[in-house]
């Protein structure tokens, strides 16, 4: 979680964070080392596809929003793979800018 600590402490204070991640598992929409955007979002608020950063299972992840019920969220990568469902979710991806 030490990648994203200072990203959920800003938006836990309402604030819109940067980050940049790391990995394959959600290109093309999101490249290794782009820059994204996120700002504070509600569960309630959530959209399936949205991207979120999210915590599932102990491990966060900028991920998508496959499902939602009942005020959980079903959080998969761009890749088909179902992470879990989760009420912890920080923020929403608004802007995207790939390498």
């Amino acid at each position: 979680m030490g990648w994203a600590n200072r990203a959920i402490a800003l938006l836990r204070e309402g604030q819109p964070a940067v980050i940049r991640p790391h990995g394959g598992s959600m290109r093309p929409r999101v490249m290794s080392g782009a820059r994204v955007t996120l700002e504070p979002v509600a569960v309630d608020d959530l959209q399936v596809d949205n991207i979120v950063l999210c915590r599932v299972g102990g491990n966060v992840y900028l991920h998508l929003v496959t499902a939602l019920q009942g005020g959980r969220v079903q959080i998969g990568n761009n890749q088909g793979r179902i992470n879990g469902w989760t009420k912890a979710v920080y923020g929403r991806a608004v802007t995207i800018e790939n390498p």
